[in-house]
């Protein structure tokens, strides 16, 4: 009974991190409804992004991020850690 506990529990921890994970989308991250993420923004969803990655994911150089950009800079990073 207390493997089926502790493997039960285990489930429902990564599930609610998947769950976090999958939460971090644009119009989530894009607080002010602008259309585009600043760094700022980004950094809430991201605390350890640098203004110099930022710029790197930035392709059109104007400060903030598009959708596609947005989305791009998803893909980049790596996967949820399994729990």
């Amino acid at each position: 009974m207390k493997k089926l506990l502790i493997t039960i529990a285990a489930i429902g921890l990564s599930s609610a991190a998947f769950a976090q994970a999958a939460a971090v989308t644009f119009t989530s991250v894009d607080a002010d409804t602008s259309g585009g993420v600043s760094l700022a923004e980004a950094q809430v969803a991201w605390p350890d992004l640098t203004q110099e990655a930022f710029d790197a994911a930035d392709t059109s150089k104007d400060g903030s991020l598009d959708q596609a950009e947005f989305d791009a800079y998803v893909a980049t990073l790596p996967a949820p850690a399994a729990q």
